[in-house]
């Protein structure tokens, strides 16, 4: 891929979407949609994954990025989490659990590595530009 300019440029953000979109999915029927408070919770922390990616590109700085993608991933951790209940309280089948658990351990790992790629990059954020560079 070539230069990311935003934030829908980003792999791990057009996975996270999928995810959330998954559970949307799941959430949408009976008897999942009837459990208001597991419905909820398991919408805000998926939801959450692919919002903090978002904020933190736009934070225009490495170290800002680095701290909302941590929080992305505990969000990430939640979600999982929240699978199992849902798989427990038969909302969802176990092929159905399988599919999202892998997709989100998935975005985990893209998360994990996108951390350490910033950590050790040279370029440190847009906010750190010399004024000149801008105009470039």
């Amino acid at each position: 891929m070539g230069t990311v300019k935003r934030f829908e440029d980003l792999e791990v953000w057009r996975e996270s979407r999928k995810l959330v979109k998954s559970i949307h999915e799941s959430t949408s029927n009976p008897p999942f949609s009837k459990d208001f408070t597991l419905k909820d919770q398991i919408l805000r922390s998926s939801s959450s994954v692919m919002d903090n990616i978002a904020e933190g590109f736009d934070r225009d700085g490495n170290k800002e990025f680095i701290h909302f993608l941590t929080i992305s991933k505990g969000s990430l951790s939640e979600t999982k989490s929240q699978l199992y209940r849902a798989l427990d309280f038969n909302y969802i089948s176990k092929e159905e659990f399988e599919k999202k658990y892998e997709l989100a351990d998935t975005i985990g790992k893209q998360i994990g590595g996108f951390i350490k790629y910033l950590q050790q990059a040279q370029y440190r954020g847009n906010k750190f530009k010399e004024p000149d560079e801008n105009y470039s």
